[in-house]
């Protein structure tokens, strides 16, 4: 042993005095270590709203999400392009709501019980999306989020930040600021 060493054992020279403060000594150690280890995996997590067009699920990052209502009362906007459906009128705050299947190229269905608006805040705007249904919250870890190759998707599909699996099922992550807006900045 070397002498700093015996500086720092208990002065009964126990060996279980000796053990107990080096097992407390790594115990504080292995403590310190979780609790980064703790702070860096919470950093690896994404949180989700999930939601349904079609077959398939989207998530988006639960920070933009203000809120989730029922579809019901849009009012058409006379001129407004093809993929916006109209306005609501959310506790005095008209908000345009983009009708996500349209925005994606897909077929249209019939209005039903189960479509909501998940309204978002991005950008300092305030904008409603039209989903088929909205499914869950939940936390993805960063492990299991892949990039969608780029021979998968167009280049004006652009809008996806990746693809996580989760319990046999992909979850196809939207990038709002993409999604929602033109090139210039101008939401659609």
């Amino acid at each position: 042993m070397q002498e700093n060493d015996t500086k720092t054992l208990p002065s009964s020279g126990l060996a279980e005095d000796i053990l107990a403060q080096y097992m407390d000594k790594a115990q504080r150690s292995l403590d310190s270590d979780l609790v980064v280890a703790a702070a860096q995996q919470e950093d690896l997590l994404h949180h989700l709203v999930t939601f349904r067009l079609g077959r398939e699920e989207y998530g988006v990052d639960i920070s933009s999400v203000q809120e989730i209502i029922r579809a019901a009362d849009i009012t058409q906007v006379p001129g407004a392009p093809s993929h916006v459906r109209g306005v609501i009128n959310l506790r005095g705050k008209i908000i345009p709501v983009v009708d996500l299947r349209t925005r994606f190229g897909m077929a249209e269905v019939e209005d039903s019980e189960e479509q909501r608006i998940i309204v978002i805040d991005i950008r300092n705007k305030r904008l409603g999306m039209l989903v088929d249904g909205v499914s869950q919250v939940l936390k993805l870890s960063a492990s299991v989020i892949e990039e969608i190759p780029e021979e998968a998707i167009s280049v004006d599909q652009n809008y996806i930040k990746g693809v996580g699996k989760l319990d046999g099922r992909l979850i196809i992550i939207l990038d709002l600021n993409r999604s929602l807006f033109l090139t210039d900045g101008a939401a659609i």
